[in-house]
């Protein structure tokens, strides 16, 4: 069987760091209820929000093998530099695919203790902190990232993954603004999660950007009664954006406009989730929930996360935040 190959085994090149504490809560602010860390078991990735612990996603055949040789590269290029910032950052996201999240957050924070006002590396850590259910470092991380970058000019950030049309979509403010948003809207604060998708929107300058972007805000919007305001984001969507990779937020803005029915988005669950059935399920839940369904929201939201094999997928994170926060049964 193959293995990944460990980047600590490289002499000298990693400093493992215990991951894990809660950044203060802001003075004169009352936090949100936040979700503990917990232990997590050697050789697991996290422990869900429902207390499932959760090991590396699989990986078919054919997708090992490309991101096998991709790790392999990366690992080679930071051999060759050990402090160049694009390498150990290329290195954490080449590992973080493989689905060693956890070995992913420990090369960023390598990074960070050479490198350690680069807002990249925060803004990657934060992701993987969202991965392994810690929004609370998370939001720590974006709100660093944002502070270091307030005021300069935005960068594309190239895809890890490219789309068929190898067109990157996204921009570093764009995802240090995005992924804080979902770290707040994660944890159930909505106000801070609505400021920030306003801040996101105004650095969404490609489509699909624009649609991701307006996906969550609209939801938060709604969920915090602000119903004017969510009818006008969903005014410039329309089905003849051109969107390369978020269709499935494209289809479920247009399922919020009445042009699309949950029909028409249900997609498999359980063993057969695929990353686009757990973006629209959570999103049809999300329907059901405004429109006073409660029953049949949560009861998507199970069928979401039913298929573990997406555990890292936004939409099974927020299925799995809106099981543990939901009220027990009187």
């Amino acid at each position: 069987m193959m293995r990944v190959r460990r980047y600590g085994t490289i002499a000298g090149l990693l400093v493992l760091f215990a991951c894990g504490g809660e950044p203060p809560a802001e003075e004169g602010r009352t936090p949100a209820p936040v979700f503990p860390i917990l232990a997590v078991p050697p050789g697991a990735q996290a422990i869900s929000f429902l207390g499932d612990t959760l090991n590396s996603p699989h990986l078919g055949d054919a997708a090992r093998e490309v991101y096998l040789a991709r790790y392999a590269a990366a690992e080679d290029a930071l051999a060759a530099a050990p402090e160049d910032v694009d390498a150990l950052i290329w290195m954490g996201r080449r590992t973080a695919y493989l689905g060693q999240y956890r070995e992913a957050i420990d090369i960023y924070s390598h990074g960070l203790t050479i490198h350690p006002d680069n807002a990249r590396l925060y803004r990657h850590r934060g992701h993987r902190y969202i991965t392994v259910r810690e929004p609370d470092n998370a939001i720590a991380d974006f709100e660093r990232a944002a502070d270091l970058t307030n005021g300069l000019p935005d960068e594309v950030e190239q895809d890890g993954l490219p789309n068929d049309q190898n067109i990157p979509t996204s921009t570093l403010q764009f995802n240090i603004f995005y992924h804080l948003g979902l770290a707040h809207y994660i944890k159930g604060d909505l106000e801070a999660a609505l400021a920030t998708y306003r801040s996101c929107l105004a650095v969404s300058v490609h489509p699909d950007s624009v649609v991701a972007t307006s996906y969550w805000l609209y939801m938060t919007l709604m969920r915090l009664g602000i119903e004017a305001d969510a009818q006008r984001v969903l005014a410039d969507i329309n089905e003849d954006m051109d969107i390369i990779e978020s269709t499935a937020y494209l289809d479920l803005l247009l399922l919020f406009k009445g042009e699309r029915t949950l029909e028409d988005l249900l997609g498999p669950d359980g063993a057969n989730a695929t990353l686009q059935s757990t973006t629209m399920g959570y999103g049809l839940g999300v329907s059901y929930l405004l429109n006073g369904r409660d029953s049949e929201a949560y009861e998507t939201f199970e069928r979401v996360t039913s298929g573990i094999g997406q555990w890292a997928a936004f939409g099974f994170v927020a299925s799995e935040a809106e099981l543990a926060r939901r009220e027990p049964a009187s």
